[in-house]
Parts: structure tokens; sequence; C-alpha cells
């Protein structure tokens, strides 16, 4: 039945947006390095990697430049349309497509580079293996100020690894665990509230039975 709905809702989310992003994709082609989309490798269903496709904000040599996978306040990498983008979520996008034709769906865990993916558990791993990735999810709407919670450390890669990601795949994990049709509807709207209200505490309420947060995080989330 999801997958139905990700047809559904991604088709009519296409046609209805299109017109908005063509103006988005115009300003990109004309500005920057003049690339409109970016395609990054990320583990998908099956443990198989896919391009997800995002409107591009950084340079293309990004990953391979200082801050790597990681972005900071005022990051020289993002282009002049980037930061609006990005803040927006507005960025995300072009993974209407990918959900369309079937590589990802509207609610499932967030699709991770290799890098990051390597870090699951093997039951972790184990559990998502059938799962589609999808464009939001409760890690997503857990954490929509990730960037933001990064800013607060020097060492982003080894807060990344050791506290955020291990609570981020229990989340996960308990979306998989607790998966049906009244929760995939749920998490959109309180994705809604997440893009809208982003200081928004409601999904401590809206979810009580979650993984209990890290000491380490519970000011940030």
């Amino acid at each position: 039945m999801t997958r139905l709905f990700d047809v559904l809702f991604s088709g009519i989310a296409i046609i209805l947006l299109l017109p908005f992003m063509i103006p988005i994709m115009i300003c990109l082609k004309l500005t920057g390095e003049h690339d409109v989309f970016y395609g990054q490798s990320r583990i998908g269903k099956n443990g198989k990697e896919f391009k997800v496709l995002k409107f591009a904000t950084m340079l293309k040599n990004s990953p391979n430049m200082t801050g790597g996978l990681f972005t900071s306040e005022n990051d020289p990498r993002i282009l002049p349309m980037g930061k609006f983008l990005r803040k927006t979520k507005i960025n995300e996008l072009p993974q209407l497509l990918n959900i369309f034709i079937g590589q990802m769906s509207v609610i499932g865990f967030r699709p991770t580079v290799k890098k990051h993916y390597d870090l699951f558990t093997e039951e972790a791993k184990q559990k998502l293996y059938n799962a589609r990735p999808g464009l939001s999810g409760i890690g997503s709407v857990v954490f929509r100020n990730e960037e933001e919670i990064l800013q607060n450390f020097e060492d982003k890669n080894k807060f990344h690894a050791e506290v955020i990601d291990p609570y981020k795949i229990k989340l996960e994990c308990w979306y998989e665990d607790h998966k049906n049709l009244w929760l995939y509807f749920k998490l959109i709207f309180m994705t809604a509230e997440a893009v809208l209200h982003p200081t928004s505490k409601k999904w401590r309420t809206a979810f009580k039975d979650l993984p209990p947060v890290p000491a380490e995080l519970d000011k940030y989330i």
C-alpha cells in the first residue's frame, strides 16, 4: 500500500511543483558551476548503491575539499543559491523522481553514503535490507537540524560517528519494527511540521516509545 501512495504522491507532486522548480533550474544553470542536479551515490534497498538526486548546492569537488561530507556555517563550498535551497530543503525535491521510479519511498530510512552505512551494525543492515530508503522518516524528523548540531563540535566526524549515527540507526530500525500505513502518514505530517517549524519538538510527544535520546544529544534535538 505504501508503494501505491509513493507513486501517487510523487507523481502529483512532480506535476504540481514543476512550475516552481523550473525557475530554480534556470537560476542554477545561470549561476555557480552551471549544474542543475547533483547525484550522490547512496546505499538503498538490498544494500545496493543508487544515485540520490538533489539540486546542486555545493561545488562539485566538495567531498574532497576541507570539510568533507559535513558543511559548516558560511561554508565557502556552498553555491550562491545553495544556502537557501538547503535551509528550506528545496534541494531535496528532485528525489521525487527517485520515489516515482521505485528507488525510494516518501517515508523510510534516510539513505547514507557507504562510509556511514559501514557504521551500521549487522543487525541494522539486515533489518533495513529489504526496505526502501525515504525522502523523509523518523531519523530526518528528529535530526532536522543536523547541520546546526554539528557546528557545536570541532571534530564533526567523531561526534557524528559516535553519537548521531548510532542513535539515528536505532530510530530507523524502530520505524521498520513499527511500520504501518498510519505511521507512514503520521511521519508525512511530522515532516511538514519539522520544515515549517524547525525548532519544534512535537515529535517527542507524537512518538512516545522511541529509543531514549542519548544525553549528549538531549539539548540539541
